[in-house]
């Protein structure tokens, strides 16, 4: 049996009072909320510190109730601050993000969606005006003219606009320009505020579709049992072209088109300064300056807004399809599983006073040498002791002049300095086999050991590769002492 219109009618308010937005207007603490969200949110403050959102309601409410608003039929929520913001982010009015690590809550899409219809129920009532009906009457005709397909019917409309225009120019350049009456600016004025009212909820509702096809993107992922491999590509795209993956991103993304670029802004802004400057501008009411006055911040906010929600869920995205790894997540699952069953076994028998010991480290297996041949079954024993580099051959003499220092001629070189000397000109009186660079380093290195003072001057040495090049080196003036000092008891 087919439904009735009534029954159609009734079962389409069901769904619309299943809204969030018509929730919040219709609830019981509906004005408490509504008055609330409007102080903490304004156009210059789209997001608040957490701590500071409990402080401020926590205040709101103890002024209400000090002036009495609490005496009768409960009007104010119970519940501390925390409770209170705690509750509204579950309902879907607040939405709690993280912003140069620093927790914050924004308004949702229906949360800002009901301040506007509570900003018109309680503000002028709207009139039916030259301006409004213009812009309906532009919004058909553009509309029409976009849908039209023949050729020629265009051009006929092309032609017809042209020659409005060139009619206009011809009635400037003859000087017949009528000024037009502020009453009918001050009209367009409020139609223009008018139209950028439903903007904040706008964007809020393409920021948060692009979340939610996020995180629909990601439990897919997770789910997803096929090899990295073959969803990588797919996955990937979703993330690159994440703007084209919902009705409102595609539609955002044409606007942004028109508004998208600080130029356009720039003139948007430069505009409305224009128009708060006119004689007509007096007739706004100071809500309506500041109104007008922040168009420009408003729209710039909301493109701000939803890029960053863009960009935010393609980096989500592009990591989890990094990091996917079905097993793992199976076993983590796994895991995860068997502890939710053992605690829910624990809790069956254990007391309110049992404790349970955490584990605060994993052990460590002590495995002192693994086996790496089968072939000889007794243990491995130490390593021979390394011989006397006299014993050690040489291919070629070639070979030892490119090695380290020779610790053995310098030493015996540093023996025959005296008590003190000064490491640049005893290097520079070196043999020409000892004045490598490395050499360097080790007649530094037997300076140290032995003693040695440094000063702020400056020495520069010329050392002597073995392939006939020299190479300069500069460093901190050292005296050194042929022998190590000893303190004698």
């Amino acid at each position: 049996m087919s439904n009735t219109r009534a029954e159609a009618a009734y079962q389409r308010s069901l769904t619309a009072f299943k809204n969030p937005t018509l929730d919040l207007l219709h609830g019981r603490y509906a004005p408490f909320v509504i008055a609330m969200l409007s102080i903490m949110f304004t156009t210059g403050r789209t997001s608040v510190a957490i701590a500071d959102a409990h402080a401020e309601v926590g205040e709101s409410v103890d002024q209400l109730r000090a002036a009495g608003y609490d005496e009768d039929d409960r009007r104010l929520p119970g519940g501390t601050a925390r409770e209170i913001c705690r509750y509204w982010v579950k309902l879907g009015w607040l939405v709690p993000q993280l912003e140069d690590d620093t927790e914050v809550y924004r308004l949702s899409a229906h949360a800002v969606g009901a301040l506007e219809v509570a900003g018109r129920a309680g503000g002028t009532t709207g009139r039916v005006s030259r301006s409004r009906v213009r812009t309906l009457l532009d919004a058909v005709d553009r509309l029409a003219r976009d849908a039209e397909s023949d050729p020629a019917e265009r051009i006929a409309r092309l032609k017809e606009e042209r020659a409005t225009l060139d009619g206009e120019i011809a009635r400037l350049e003859r000087g017949e320009a009528e000024p037009i009456d502020d009453e009918q600016l001050l009209e367009e004025a409020e139609n223009v505020i008018h139209l950028t009212r439903e903007l904040p909820a706008d964007f809020s509702r393409v920021a948060e579709s692009i979340k939610a096809m996020q995180r629909q993107v990601v439990a897919e992922l997770r789910r997803d049992v096929r090899p990295t491999g073959e969803i990588l590509r797919e996955y990937l795209e979703a993330g690159q072209h994440v703007m084209q993956a919902t009705a409102e991103g595609r539609a955002f993304d044409g606007a942004l088109r028109l508004i998208g670029s600080p130029e356009h802004i720039d003139r948007l802004t430069t505009q409305l300064h224009t128009l708060l400057a006119q004689p007509f501008a007096r007739l706004l009411t100071p809500a309506q300056r500041i109104d007008l006055d922040a168009i420009g911040r408003l729209v710039e906010q909301g493109v701000q807004e939803v890029l960053t929600a863009q960009r935010r869920a393609s980096q989500v995205i592009t990591s989890q399809v990094r990091t996917h790894d079905p097993v793992r997540d199976r076993q983590v699952d796994d895991l995860l599983r068997s502890a939710m069953s053992g605690l829910h076994d624990w809790m069956q028998t254990s007391k309110f006073s049992d404790r349970v010991e955490p584990i605060r480290s994993f052990s460590v297996a002590e495995v002192g040498h693994l086996r790496q041949t089968l072939d000889d079954l007794r243990p491995p024993g130490a390593p021979e002791p390394l011989t006397e580099s006299d014993d050690v051959e040489f291919i070629d003499a070639d070979t030892r002049a490119w090695g380290g220092p020779r610790y053995r001629e310098l030493e015996e070189y540093v023996g025959t300095l005296g008590d003190e000397f000064d490491l640049a000109a005893a290097f520079d009186g070196a043999d020409d086999n000892t004045r490598r660079p490395v050499d360097l380093l080790g007649l530094l290195e037997i300076a140290h050991r032995n003693g040695m003072t440094e000063s702020d001057s400056v020495s520069v040495v010329e050392t002597i590769r073995p392939d006939g090049t020299s190479r300069r080196f500069a460093f901190g003036s050292v005296t050194a002492r042929t022998a190590k000092e000893t303190n004698d008891d």
